[in-house]
């Protein structure tokens, strides 16, 4: 389980998100890097690149849940939507250590406030916050069926 992802990852999609996703020294002061909920998902696209492996030892432990930044909502919807699209609906063999699952749950602290359970499946997750989060749904289903 700890081998590259199969079709591999999108990194630089996944960095484009995440630069897209920062607000910059120039709104948060100076950078906190992996205090950050964008810059620890930062660091973990940095270390896949260099070794890219499925898991992100301690990856979930890591996030930093208490980093009450307020990100644009536009853009980590549709980074959400993205890294969906990465995922390859693992569904059983999902794991919560998963470099996908860490940086989507990133993603999810900044947009909702805290992370949300996956279950390995895109249509699942997508039908969750569906109910849990309808303002915000629709435009990450939008994404993610473009």
């Amino acid at each position: 389980m700890s081998g590259e992802h199969k079709k591999g990852l999108n990194a630089d999609l996944v960095w484009s998100d995440l630069q897209n996703c920062c607000k910059g020294e120039s709104s948060c002061g100076t950078c906190q890097g992996t205090a950050c909920t964008i810059g620890y998902a930062k660091q973990c696209i940095t270390d896949y690149r260099k070794n890219p492996q499925k898991e992100v030892p301690d990856g979930i432990q890591k996030i930093p849940t208490m980093d009450f930044k307020v990100f644009d909502e536009v853009e980590l919807e549709t980074a959400i939507a993205h890294i969906l699209k990465e995922c390859k609906d693992c569904k059983e063999d999902h794991t919560e250590s998963c470099i996908i699952n860490v940086i989507r749950n990133c993603y999810e602290v900044g947009l909702f406030g805290d992370r949300h359970s996956y279950e390995g499946s895109a249509l699942q997750y997508l039908m969750y916050i569906k109910n849990t989060y309808p303002e915000k749904s629709q435009k990450i289903a939008e994404l993610y069926r473009g």
